[in-house]
């Protein structure tokens, strides 16, 4: 039997951490593309394309978050000193992240058990419901926007490969926020969360309204695939460390395929297969993510960070492997009875 070195070890830690940013890029990005399309709901069905929104969200957004403590509670036990280099350079965009998830939480349960326009007897009382649905809609929608674009910009910053840790342990980026390859990485994170989210709610909703959310599945689409050609474009003057692992063999066949999937949904979702669409829209952003991870497979942040660097000790690395199988016993049974209580089909 082979030795299971430390490194074997941190490899295993990083492909769990790894598997948790997938669920929540996949689950909670949805949720802040609900919150996009909720911003530019229009038409006649403006009210109607909100409530299917809201009906989709409901029972699960709060959940989907359990994905994101899950993955900074894996690095801040299995790469401590990683996570101190990210948490020290990237400390006020994830900080405005977390604010902008608590904010969009408390305005989607304050706009939905608010006061309505309809049911209220009086035009004045009618005329203050409508004005706080605005108010609280228009928090929601705000910080669905601003926070995938921060997480975005925060990935295309550590990526750049200029992250650099003085003497005294302080960590600081070389790169500008406001470059090209940052802002793209950005983008592309909010269109990925519209086009997840648009094609999500193709399943969940009927007639003329399901056609609304198909043509924002196919713009948002269209607008990815652009924007991800442009900040590969940008990353080979801005990330060319990044740039050529992900043209290397480990990690050129996965995106390769995911790059497929990625096409394949855009043709399910034209053509009206609606629960393939969403199943190679996961599928597709599994994919990318997975070859981004091996891509920088040796890194937690390249150059300055090696998982072998910032690793916490092997048994502590043990202790947690042992422990998120005992973990997942409880909480995989339990998401999917969520699931399957409020995404069935009636």
């Amino acid at each position: 039997m082979p030795e299971i070195t430390p490194q074997i070890l941190a490899y295993w830690a990083a492909a769990v951490a790894l598997l948790g940013l997938m669920a929540y890029a996949s689950l909670a990005g949805a949720d802040f593309g609900g919150g996009v399309w909720d911003l530019l709901a229009t038409g006649p069905r403006k009210r109607q394309q909100r409530e299917a929104i809201a009906h989709a969200m409901g029972p699960v957004w709060e959940a989907n978050h359990v994905w994101l403590i899950f993955v900074l509670v894996v690095l801040f036990t299995c790469f401590p000193r990683g996570y101190s280099v990210l948490m020290n350079v990237l400390f006020l965009p994830l900080h405005l992240v977390l604010a902008g998830i608590m904010l969009r939480g408390a305005a989607f349960v304050f706009r939905h058990y608010g006061p309505s326009a309809t049911t209220e007897r009086s035009a004045e009382g009618a005329a203050r419901a409508e004005a706080h649905h605005n108010v609280w809609g228009a928090v929601f929608g705000a910080a669905s926007v601003v926070s995938p674009l921060l997480l975005g910009m925060s990935f295309g910053l550590v990526t750049t490969g200029q992250v650099q840790i003085a003497p005294n342990g302080r960590a600081s980026i070389g790169s500008s926020w406001m470059g090209a390859y940052p802002i793209g990485c950005a983008l592309l994170a909010l269109s990925t969360c519209a086009y997840l989210a648009s094609v999500y709610l193709v399943v969940e909703t009927e007639g003329e309204l399901q056609q609304d959310f198909r043509r924002r599945a196919i713009v948002s689409g269209t607008l990815t695939a652009a924007i991800a050609v442009g900040v590969l474009w940008a990353a080979e003057a801005d990330a060319p460390w990044l740039s050529g692992e992900l043209r290397s063999p480990r990690a050129f066949p996965v995106l390769l395929v995911g790059g497929i999937a990625f096409a394949l949904s855009g043709v399910a979702t034209i053509r009206g297969w609606t629960r393939a669409a969403r199943v190679f829209a996961v599928a597709q952003t599994v994919l990318m993510l997975l070859g981004w991870g091996l891509a920088h497979r040796d890194y937690l942040i390249y150059p300055q960070v090696p998982l072998t660097w910032a690793m916490a000790p092997p048994s502590t690395l043990v202790f947690m492997l042992i422990a998120i199988p005992c973990g997942a016993v409880l909480l995989v049974p339990s998401m999917w009875l969520m699931f399957r209580v409020f995404k069935s089909p009636r």
